[in-house]
């Protein structure tokens, strides 16, 4: 009987060999199986044996917290996320940014315009001196060069310049008052002309048509006289208004003419120190241009009040002198000022001389300005102030539509000078490039001249 429990531990122990051989090879089977599914082998770790632990850790029979089993092949591969920058096409970066930064020059030109209607009639004043400088500032150096003292030479020239004005000025509300009244029966008489013209012609206007037509017009003439002629210098805040205007121009025209150089290098001191040497060379530039504009303009404006008022004073057009002074004033707007005046003199002959007349007189409008627009122009302003028609077209419009008849005239010169200052600016930055870029090997001075800003009109 004492041999049977020794034979029993002896039976047991050969099972629970049995049993760990076939654990063994259940777990090397499934190593196998899994390094088979993920391509990679897996490295054959020595198993165990039971009861030993791992650097003093207790025997727990789990696998050790270093060793991770790998995920199962059928797991789905999982990125990293990209940065929500990165996650954004590039295009639609790009048009954000510029559209972010279009915002905000539209917020400064819209602050800038609330600010300018708020103080409308300063920066009219400011405008028509610059512009009056313009066109007398020649005259002062002119004087400086023969050695008249700059107080003399600038007083002579602002009291000549104001004296002509006031005199043009004077003498077409006049012309207008002392013609005004024949002008009236001329212009009914006309009418009635017109009406019988117009009943033997082929356009089939009835006489009840013509005759509400021309009643209307003779009612709106009889009446509105005195409204016509003194339309925009009624009620005392108008006068008082136009009066404030004309000293700040007065006196801004003084100042700019007597120390402008001055005024120029304060406004430079305002300007960053990086960006300043860029503004120093474009303001010259940009007041040559005016003044070239200016001038030019004065040119072409006269001659085309001339042999237009030539041409209907021998056509017989009453108010010739008045209607060439009307002229000269609305060539200051390019394209428009000079269909607006041409209308004006045509229907001035329509209603007082007759069809023939009226074309005879838009025949000598329409040949003054071809060759104002195809010789006198281009000859006379040049290149240096060339703005594309379009501009001239799309900028007069707009400022007539911000500011008006002054709007208008002011559109023009400030697109020349704007575009002037940008041309400037683009070929001294690109100069600045390449003086700051080391020269290559085997170049020469020659090679790395500055380029002439009036050579790129691009």
């Amino acid at each position: 009987m004492s041999r049977v429990p020794g034979w029993l531990g002896r039976v047991g122990a050969g099972i629970s060999k049995v049993g760990e051989r076939l654990d063994e090879r259940r777990a090397e089977a499934e190593r196998n199986e899994d390094s088979d599914l993920s391509g990679v082998s897996a490295p054959t770790v020595p198993p165990r044996p039971a009861g030993e632990a791992v650097s003093g850790e207790p025997d727990t029979g789990e696998p050790p917290h270093d060793q991770v089993p790998p995920p199962p092949a059928y797991a789905p591969a999982v990125s990293a996320r990209p940065e929500p920058a990165a996650a954004v096409p590039w295009g639609l970066r790009v048009a954000a940014e510029a559209a972010w930064r279009l915002l905000v020059l539209a917020g400064m030109v819209w602050i800038l315009m609330k600010v300018i209607s708020s103080v409308q009639l300063v920066v009219f004043a400011f405008v028509s001196a610059l512009l009056i400088t313009a066109l007398l500032q020649p005259t002062v150096a002119r004087l400086r060069r023969r050695g008249v003292p700059r107080g003399l030479a600038t007083a002579l020239t602002a009291i000549l310049g104001f004296v002509i004005m006031g005199l043009v000025g004077w003498f077409v509300v006049w012309q207008v008052q002392e013609n005004i009244d024949a002008l009236s029966d001329q212009v009914q008489d006309g009418i009635d002309d017109l009406r019988k013209w117009l009943l033997n012609s082929p356009f089939h206007v009835t006489d009840h048509q013509i005759n509400d037509i021309a009643k209307s017009l003779r009612d709106a003439i009889g009446a509105n006289t005195d409204s016509i002629t003194s339309a925009g210098l009624e009620g005392v805040t108008v006068i008082v208004e136009a009066m404030t205007g004309i000293l700040l121009a007065m006196f801004s025209t003084l100042f700019l003419l007597y120390d402008g150089k001055r005024i120029w290098e304060w406004t430079l001191k305002l300007v960053p120190a990086q960006a300043r040497p860029g503004i120093a060379g474009a303001g010259p530039r940009a007041w040559r241009t005016l003044t070239a504009y200016v001038r030019g303009t004065v040119i072409v404006a006269l001659i085309d009040a001339i042999f237009i008022g030539l041409g209907i004073f021998f056509l017989g057009v009453p108010m010739a002198v008045p209607l060439a002074v009307f002229i000269f004033l609305f060539a200051f707007i390019p394209l428009v000022g000079a269909v607006v005046s041409g209308a004006l003199a045509v229907v001035v002959a329509l209603v007082t001389q007759g069809v023939f007349t009226a074309v005879m007189v838009l025949v000598v409008v329409l040949a003054v300005q071809q060759i104002e627009g195809h010789i006198l122009q281009p000859f006379i302003l040049g290149r240096a102030v060339r703005v594309h028609p379009l501009a001239v077209v799309l900028s007069v419009a707009a400022g007539g539509m911000v500011s008006g008849i002054g709007g208008a005239v002011v559109a023009v010169p400030l697109v020349a000078v704007l575009n002037t200052v940008v041309v400037y600016l683009r070929t001294w930055s690109r100069e600045s490039a390449i003086r700051q870029t080391p020269p290559p090997h085997g170049a020469t001075a020659i090679d790395l001249a500055p380029v002439d800003p009036s050579a790129d009109r691009s």
